[in-house]
């Protein structure tokens, strides 16, 4: 089954949307496989935005993500990276959909509430960049056969 990330991002917890948007998570019939709380050092976040590294915002981005704590997920399902692109909505806010998280919550690129994976091959990365192996539960869903 797929996997992908997603991270609620310092201004999605500090604004109290942790719940929220775990409940549109789950209504969608998304499990989650992994999930924390965390704080994000300086070295972690480098590696994650390492392909913006020579980007001018690149120092901003890092500061933002380790100003406060974020909510690390791990998710599993069909097709659940792009399901997951699709719920967490465009990267600028602006340009999201209303009944997307960015498109509901988000206001500037900056602070858009969320991150999740673009592709499989991204989730594979993150997800072994932002969780060990331990930290990802097998188990069955009992509504699974209701949306499988």
């Amino acid at each position: 089954m797929e996997k992908t990330f997603l991270m609620i991002k310092p201004d999605g917890v500090g604004r109290g949307l942790v719940g929220e948007i775990v409940k549109r998570i789950e209504n969608k019939g998304i499990k989650i496989v992994g999930a924390k709380l965390m704080t994000v050092s300086e070295d972690l976040a480098k590696t994650h935005y390492g392909e913006h590294s020579e980007k001018p915002f690149f120092g901003e981005l890092v500061d933002f993500i380790t100003s406060g704590p974020v909510f690390a997920m791990v998710l599993e399902g069909e097709n659940v990276v792009e399901i997951g692109r699709t719920l967490v909505g465009k990267t600028n806010p602006a340009e999201s959909a209303p009944g997307t998280i960015r498109g509901d919550f988000g206001m500037t690129v900056g602070k858009n509430i969320i991150h999740g994976s673009d592709s499989v091959a991204s989730a594979e990365k993150e997800i072994a960049l932002w969780f060990k192996q331990e930290e990802i539960i097998d188990y069955n869903l009992v509504t699974s056969t209701w949306v499988y």
